[in-house]
């Protein structure tokens, strides 16, 4: 069998190359792609030479074995497909499954059973594609912690920050609002759950924003800001927006992106609290009623609820990847959720 796999050659380079794949090993699987989700953030700073050489891709996901960046190297881990033939040790009533996996792009690829996650009935492999994303949702609004009457604002409305409005919808807040100097994505923000959504360069809609969640009144301000723009000059402005002991949760990657803090003022003040959240684990306080298979069981249900192939907003083969990337990376405002066909 030969596969069709990406390969990221240098920075701002990207190209498809034919692999011959061996027979299945007795535990593992033939699986052929369906359909894969670039990551506008991660994938990304892959893709423009912006990751930490000391920093592996991503030590919990057994598909990138524990990869240092060095070009040339293979990522993603948005994968939905179909199983297509099994090894000596796999029972063959598994094959015409289809799964999701923590897979970099390519056509078909070979894992063992116990990697794959079957999907459940009813989900559209679509759909399927967001899970690594609705997971990572799901943990940025455990580790929020959000409280009835809360108010919370969501800075960045790719994705990431889609998917959180549209878990955060599900709670009894007294407000949630989001930020985003896109218009559509402003719009798509609405659409996802937020009462509404606001201009971050614009001073008279941050303005409104602030009058909205009592900014200038004593301890007003977001009980909660999740920072998800990927842009770390924007914890800046979740300190302006976080209230007295508030919460800012920065659930951005940055890479080896550095921008200056203002912590000088409101942030000492206030007793702000800023802290990571990352989807490899899952925070200690929770961890001992919370595990993964418990976190992916939400995520699918989200899926079901909330419906993200809606922000699928461009489809493209496999052999147009170069044009994907240089979309993504200079004309973000123009995509969304860019999503490889294998079908065709």
């Amino acid at each position: 069998m030969r596969a069709q796999q990406l390969w990221f050659t240098e920075p701002l380079k990207v190209e498809v190359r034919e692999q011959e794949l061996p027979a299945p090993t007795p535990d593992q699987v033939l699986v052929r792609s369906l359909y894969s989700g670039i990551s506008a953030g991660t994938e990304m700073l892959v893709y423009r030479g912006q990751v930490p050489e000391s920093l592996a891709l991503d030590a919990n996901l057994s598909t990138l074995g524990n990869e240092r960046i060095e070009y040339p190297l293979q990522y993603g881990y948005a994968c939905v497909g179909r199983i297509e033939s099994v090894g000596s040790a796999v029972d063959d009533s598994c094959i015409g499954k289809t799964v999701f996996s923590f897979q970099p792009h390519s056509s078909h690829f070979l894992s063992p059973l116990s990697s794959l996650i079957p999907l459940p009935d009813g989900v559209d492999p679509q759909a399927a594609v967001f899970l690594a994303n609705m997971e990572t949702a799901v943990n940025l609004v455990l580790d929020a912690s959000p409280q009835v009457g809360d108010r919370v604002v969501v800075l960045g409305q790719g994705i990431l920050g889609l998917l959180v409005n549209g878990i955060l919808a599900e709670f009894p807040l007294a407000a949630l609002y989001s930020l985003d100097r896109s218009s559509q994505r402003r719009a798509r923000g609405v659409q996802a759950g937020a009462m509404a959504s606001f201009d971050p360069d614009d001073s008279a809609e941050r303005k409104v924003l602030g009058n909205k969640i009592r900014l200038d009144q004593p301890r007003g301000g977001a009980d909660i800001v999740l920072e998800l723009t990927g842009a770390p000059e924007a914890l800046n402005l979740a300190v302006e927006l976080c209230a007295f002991s508030g919460r800012i949760v920065v659930g951005s990657w940055y890479g080896s992106k550095t921008a200056e803090l203002k912590l000088g003022e409101r942030f000492h003040r206030n007793r702000i609290a800023m802290v990571s959240s990352q989807v490899s684990t899952i925070a200690p306080e929770l961890s001992g009623r919370w595990d993964k298979e418990r976190r992916f069981s939400v995520a699918w249900d989200m899926i079901g609820k909330g419906q993200p192939e809606q922000f699928i907003s461009h489809r493209m083969p496999l052999s147009d990847a170069a044009e994907a990337y240089r979309l993504l990376d200079q004309t973000p405002e123009q995509a969304l959720q860019l999503v490889f066909d294998y079908k065709g």
